[in-house]
């Protein structure tokens, strides 16, 4: 009994099965021979007649780009543009409409939500009986849609309207880094290739592979009804992590353009590292530009690795370092702080005289009088004349140099793929071999610089400073590439270097010290200032010279290094009016918490700021805001809650980024909308941050703080909306 009802069972399946086959084959003969849809009856002969296989090639989506923490730095948008059908003569299937029929209403509904006027909006829909046209698009308004606003124009199901799709790489930052970002365009193919800086350098990872979607289409270039169509899968490009911290590179930004500003400089430059990994935490120059618009670029060199210049003062560290390393350094020698005058010997090296036969003569800045003066002093004071006897009576121009290139001087660096200048040395001339003491006449990078000074505010060991932190898959997160820290020589022992912060301790805090004015209240420093003359069409200039400053903080135990330097008249003391250095310094003491409110008494004393901590920003994604509170609770952050949503679905910072006492945390529960905040008094870095986390469009004006903002505080806004922030 059982196995006769399993039996029937089976017939039943088989007659089904074999119904199913036949409807399928008769439907497929129907099309292919009769040319007629069997289930609807539609008549397929406007279409299988003039039938073409299309193959569309499917954008991959570029790599984005992030800053240590998380946020993001560059990113692909997919935009979308509308376009309207017209034409009422439109090939459709038998009972469909395939062109804007009801003008009036889809008017209507598009003007609201394009924000356009009605009357606009129709007199593009009437365009075919002005000229005949076929189809049209909606003007600026209707370009460079969010996927929201396509999606709820779809929601409407109005005949006749589409969507063209592409991709546009956005920089939420404007003018952050620019010349070591660089920039990626669209090129004749539609990939979004890079152009410039790590975009261009980076580029085989950044870009991914295209997909493909081939598929049949009428006469006109519709869509077949019913026909298959094959998709290859476009593979996105890896994602690309930085070791730049957003919030230093945005206080290096502003201090250049502040001190660009005050001294009316036509460059500036400057960077941040970790001595002991050689993580370069800011890298910025001035002028620079906005990758978003590309209408203000008039520097294409990344200047911290491509000029190569006579750095002055700051290379006379490794001078005292050779003599110190060498062991023939005495602290108690007295030397002629005053003048050094020179022959030459049979070897080209410089002799010093007082016989009135020199072939030339060094002095100090502004011919400075020292008289009779120990040589610790030379460093500590910045004198040229006491160097010049250190590099030539306690060692010799040739052990000099043997350091120099111990130091990685006149060779590139070779980090992450960046064209680097590899500087120019000038060492035939006694005239020569003097001046290279004292950092003149020959030519290095800010980046040589940095990493020959991993060792002197070091244990003596050169670390190769880097900006690629990781390079992971975009869709698992999985490590493609790992930074790691390379030790790249020795060239002193950890007693040496010890012994050159000492001295360059006293640079900085003893009252007669050249570096005193560089000061900060949240933790001591040590540094070495440099004013080099510039050379101009072939000569020195009188008027223009690079004022610069190397230094490293805690002073006794350095771990962070910053460099600034930017073109100024002497007779301005930039080594005086030190604001905008200072402003870098102290926003890289207050984000690695080094706030211990030591400073020289008799220095002039900035404000004193609160105390600052530092957190790791825990995962909030798809908890509720009253969870994301009381984790956040104790960190003295201002939480901003956007949209009306109870649960987090993206936030700022990233997970396991850096959380700073008095920042702001953007929790984003809602991606149609949120009341605008009121954004008097932000930074570029907290605008950038709520542009990145709600995907809305920004234009950002200036530099400083939020002065104004186009929408009022309160304001509800929805996707597609322009915020528009001035800054000042």
């Amino acid at each position: 009994m059982v196995r006769n009802r399993r039996n029937h069972s089976l017939r039943e399946i088989s007659f089904v099965t074999l119904a199913a086959f036949v409807l399928l084959v008769s439907d497929v003969f129907v099309v292919s021979i009769g040319r007629r849809h069997m289930r609807s009856g539609s008549d397929l002969t406007p279409y299988v007649d003039q039938a073409n296989t299309i193959t569309d090639v499917v954008k991959a989506m570029r790599g984005t780009i992030y800053d240590r923490g998380g946020n993001v730095i560059a990113q692909d948008s997919k935009t979308y543009n509308i376009y309207c059908i017209l034409d009422p003569n439109r090939q459709a299937l038998e009972g469909q409409i395939t062109y804007v029929k009801d003008k009036e209403k889809t008017a209507k509904i598009l003007a609201p939500i394009l924000r356009m006027e009605y009357q606009e909006v129709l007199d593009y829909l009437n365009l075919y009986e002005v000229d005949g046209r076929f189809q049209t698009e909606l003007g600026n308004q209707g370009r460079r849609l969010s996927k929201s606003v396509k999606d709820e124009i779809e929601s409407y199901n109005l005949p006749g309207i589409g969507f063209t799709d592409s991709i546009q790489r956005m920089y939420p930052n404007s003018q952050f880094a620019s010349n070591l970002i660089g920039y990626a365009q669209t090129d004749e193919n539609g990939s979004t290739v890079g152009q410039m800086g790590l975009e261009l350098y980076l580029d085989n990872y950044l870009s991914g592979t295209d997909g493909t979607r081939t598929y049949q289409v009428d006469k006109n270039g519709y869509v077949l009804p019913g026909m298959k169509e094959t998709i290859v899968s476009a593979t996105n490009g890896d994602n690309v992590y930085l070791t730049i911290d957003a919030g230093i590179q945005t206080t290096l930004e502003e201090a250049l353009t502040a001190a660009a500003e005050q001294f009316g400089s036509s460059r500036a430059w400057g960077g941040a590292m970790e001595i002991a990994t050689g993580n370069i935490l800011a890298w910025g120059q001035y002028p620079t530009f906005d990758p978003n618009t590309l209408d203000n670029i008039t520097e294409y060199n990344n200047i911290g690795t491509q000029l190569a210049y006579e750095p002055g003062s700051t290379l006379k560290s490794f001078t005292y370092a050779a003599a110190i390393n060498e062991g023939v350094y005495d602290s108690s020698m007295i030397t002629d702080g005053n003048q050094y005058c020179f022959t030459s010997d049979e070897n080209n090296d410089p002799v010093r005289t007082y016989n009135g036969d020199q072939i030339g003569c060094i002095y100090n800045a502004n011919r400075s009088q020292y008289n009779d003066i120990d040589v610790d002093h030379g460093l500590i004071l910045s004198l040229n004349t006491v160097t010049a006897a250190v590099q030539n009576e306690v060692i010799t121009p040739e052990i000099h140099l043997d350091y120099l290139k111990r130091f990685h001087f006149f060779e590139p660096v070779e980090t992450d793929g960046i064209p680097e200048a590899s500087g120019t040395l000038n060492f035939n001339w006694a005239a020569e071999k003097v001046a290279l003491s004292f950092g003149q006449g020959s030519t290095v990078t800010m980046l040589q610089l940095m990493q020959a000074y991993s060792a002197i505010f070091g244990d003596g060991t050169m670390v190769k400073p880097h900006f690629v932190d990781s390079i992971r898959n975009s869709y698992d997160n999985s490590v493609i590439y790992k930074a790691k820290t390379e030790v790249v020589g020795e060239p002193i022992t950890a007693d040496t270097a010890k012994k050159i912060q000492e001295l360059l301790y006293r640079s900085a805090n003893d009252d007669d010290g050249v570096a005193q004015y560089y000061q900060i209240p949240e933790c001591r420093i040590i540094a070495k200032t440099g004013t080099a003359e510039m050379a101009v069409d072939g000569q020195y200039s009188a008027e223009r010279y690079i004022s610069s400053v190397m230094a490293a903080m805690p002073a006794e135990n350095p771990q962070i290094l910053v460099y600034f330097a930017f073109d100024a008249p002497q007779y301005m003391q930039p080594h005086y009016n030190t604001d905008a250095a200072k402003s870098f310094l102290r926003k890289v003491a207050i984000t690695y918490g080094f706030t211990e409110g030591a400073n020289s008494n008799n220095a002039p004393q900035p404000e004193p700021v609160e105390q600052i901590s530092t957190y790791t920003m825990p995962s909030l994604l798809n908890h509720s805001v009253s969870f994301a509170a009381e984790r956040l609770s104790g960190t003295g952050t201002e939480v901003v809650v956007l949209g009306e949503g109870n649960n987090v679905i993206d936030q700022y910072p990233r997970p396991d980024g850096i959380l700073t006492t008095g920042q702001r945390v953007f929790l984003l529960t809602d991606t149609t909308g949120f009341a605008i905040p009121d954004m008097t008094g932000w930074t570029r870095k907290d605008v950038s941050a709520l542009w990145a986390v709600s995907g809305f469009g920004f234009k950002l004006d200036g530099d400083g703080v939020v002065v104004s903002q186009n929408i009022p505080p309160g304001t509800v806004v929805s996707k597609g909306t322009q915020i528009e922030v001035v800054f000042q």
